[in-house]
């Protein structure tokens, strides 16, 4: 809807500022005048999916109404789709500045000023500065947008250490019931069924409140055994299913990711699959937060009895970077070993990598 009445509005502007010129007295060529504001502004639309071509045919409308309309400002609008070029056009702005230093030139010769004096001056306000604001819009909004992604990132991990907290307070709790309560029902069940060996000939309400005894304790160990698998299998949630999401929000016009995946095509336990994960969540978290690096490889592979994951950057090996041996890495480290795996954390190859393997078991 609104790109529908964006035409028409751009278009009365260009009339309404013509006549205001014109101190509100028609020109001779009104409907040249409409159908110049109308053509000039149509390119608009073009600017998300088309925008340098935009740019460049409502600049040669634009050239064509200053033969015509010598008061007319559609040059305004040229100079918006050129900055609306830069903003949504994210390879070569030279280009689209070349351009348009090419439009504000002829558009000199066409209106007869001196090309001298023109390209000190309006050459600068004309054609440099549309592009420059445009790049300076796409800037902004590249970097919020890196920001959210960041945020996003740093959410998932607070998530991530939240799932590995409350699974180790239940695995905790777990083991304090088995330990307590399963040691005091085996009791209970072991003394009844002694009782009864003991007490052979006793009264029959005796023996069979005995044997109730030890029915319902053996029903109770089973039952709380049962309660603490479940409790102790706490779903792991995402897995390396998505790790090629993962790696598409965190990639940027700065910063490529990738995700290959090699060897055996067979599934892994769900503990190995969403440690996995969130290793890779993590590296790229801190490949995000305190590397300048372009590119990002996140290297899966399936091996016979272990999954290999690897996430390597092309940022400035060394040092230990700042901040990266913190909560972050210290949890990576204690997910992959709570799986009985390995993790090696720093420099490799052209920059910085994370390597973790995790046992799987025998593939087939």
């Amino acid at each position: 809807m609104r790109e529908g009445l964006l035409v028409p509005a751009v278009a009365a502007v260009l009339v309404l500022l013509t006549l205001w010129e014109g101190k509100g007295q028609p020109p001779p060529g009104m409907a040249v005048l409409v159908g110049s504001s109308l053509c000039v502004a149509m390119p608009l639309l073009l600017r998300r999916v088309l925008p340098l071509t935009g740019a460049v045919l409502s600049a040669v409308v634009g050239l064509g109404g200053l033969g015509f309309l010598p008061a007319w400002p559609g040059m305004l609008v040229t100079m918006g789709t050129f900055c609306a070029a830069v903003y949504h056009r994210e390879r070569a702005p030279g280009l689209v500045l070349a351009v348009c230093g090419c439009w504000v030139l002829v558009s000199a010769v066409i209106a007869g000023s001196p090309v001298q004096a023109f390209t000190v001056t309006d050459l600068v306000v004309m054609g440099v500065a549309p592009v420059a604001t445009g790049y300076a819009l796409r800037l902004h909004r590249e970097r919020a947008d890196q920001a959210l992604r960041v945020q996003r990132a740093e959410a998932d991990r607070l998530v991530a250490e939240a799932d590995r907290v409350l699974a180790e307070d239940r695995a905790r709790l777990a083991r304090d019931v088995h330990d307590s309560v399963g040691h005091h029902l085996t009791a209970i069940r072991m003394q009844a069924t002694a009782a009864r060996r003991v007490l052979d000939g006793a009264p029959p309400v005796a023996d069979r409140a005995l044997g109730t005894i030890a029915e319902l304790s053996s029903s109770a160990l089973e039952e709380v055994r049962e309660m603490l698998s479940t409790l102790r299998d706490v779903p792991a949630g995402v897995g390396l299913g998505e790790v090629e999401q993962l790696a598409e929000r965190l990639s940027g016009p700065d910063r490529r990711i990738t995700v290959s995946w090699s060897g055996a095509a067979a599934p892994v336990p769900p503990a190995v699959d969403h440690t996995a994960y969130r290793v890779v969540q993590e590296a790229l978290t801190n490949v995000v937060r305190h590397s300048t690096a372009g590119r990002v490889d996140v290297r899966v592979r399936r091996d016979q009895e272990v999954l290999v994951v690897t996430v390597v950057d092309d940022g400035a090996g060394g040092a230990v970077r700042p901040g990266l041996e913190g909560q972050g890495i210290r949890g990576m480290r204690e997910r992959v070993r709570s799986v009985g795996g390995t993790l090696v954390v720093g420099p490799g190859g052209a920059g910085w990598s994370v390597r973790a393997e995790l046992p799987t078991g025998r593939v087939g």
